[in-house]
């Protein structure tokens, strides 16, 4: 199993701080021989439609020299779960959680918000030091 990313408590705590009730740390999901783990999956009650909403999320730091090395890397993979979980599991939405001062420097940078324009990628904005969500952005 591969190790957790630093910030992995940090958005588990966010998520249930705002109402989501963790289902799967990691979420396995598995394809052919090979399986692969998604960082968390999660699901929450909305009443109105007496259903559950149902995510996965995929925790990414964002600390090396080079945020754009980081944000390939994240792509590649997002990319990857994305594709193999509209085949299994297509009820479930996949979010890349990335804190704040990540999505300042990618996502209000013109290269990232070009994904966002073209809804390449869900995100969850988390702030690291008070453990919750900011936004949402599909």
């Amino acid at each position: 199993m591969p190790a957790k990313d630093i910030y992995h408590d940090t958005v588990r705590t966010a998520l249930e701080k705002d109402g989501w009730k963790i289902t799967h740390d990691p979420l396995v999901i598995r394809w052919g021989k090979r399986d692969l783990y998604i960082d968390l999956g999660a699901e929450k009650l909305i009443a109105a439609e007496r259903d559950n909403q149902k995510i996965a999320i995929e925790i990414k730091s964002f600390v090396s020299k080079s945020p754009i090395d980081d944000l390939e890397k994240a792509l590649g993979q997002y990319i990857l779960y994305y594709d193999l979980l509209i085949k299994l599991q297509p009820e479930r939405l996949l979010y890349l959680a990335i804190h704040q001062e990540a999505y300042v420097e990618v996502f209000e940078d013109p290269i990232g918000q070009v994904l966002l324009d073209n809804k390449r990628i869900k995100l969850l904005v988390f702030d690291a030091i008070e453990e919750v969500i900011l936004k949402w952005i599909t």
